[in-house]
């Protein structure tokens, strides 16, 4: 017989030792936390995930060009700032703002743009 008193022996670890002996659950707890509804929603959602508020987003390009209806895009070059590139599309260098809107996803400060970035150019009707 092994010595239950012996961590070393592997039959004295064992919970099967013969099938004699089952693992005991009966006082295994669970518990989760969850985050408080702060929403104001309708609170109790019967332990079901409430994804009434969830709200979804795709960014998309279209086929054939990239842009959308009305738009080009353009590579900015070593060298170019929002006023050139306007200049040089719209014939107004003033015109920098409306690209600079059109990109604002990419771009933080206008005067900080890269070489490699490829811009939306919106239609100068808009």
């Amino acid at each position: 017989m092994t010595n239950p008193q012996n961590p070393k022996d592997p039959n004295s670890l064992s919970l099967a030792s013969g099938g004699e002996k089952k693992a005991d659950f009966s006082n295994v707890q669970g518990h989760v936390d969850t985050v408080p509804d702060t929403s104001g929603g309708s609170g109790g959602t019967g332990g079901k995930a409430d994804f009434s508020n969830v709200v979804g987003k795709v960014d998309g390009v279209p086929d054939g060009g990239g842009a959308g209806a009305g738009e080009q895009t353009y590579t900015v070059q070593k060298g170019d700032t929002l006023s050139h590139i306007a200049q040089k599309h719209y014939g107004k260098a003033s015109k920098w703002h409306a690209i600079f809107d059109a990109n604002r996803d990419q771009i933080d400060d206008p005067d900080k743009i890269f070489p490699g970035q490829v811009l939306k150019l919106p239609d100068a009707n808009g």
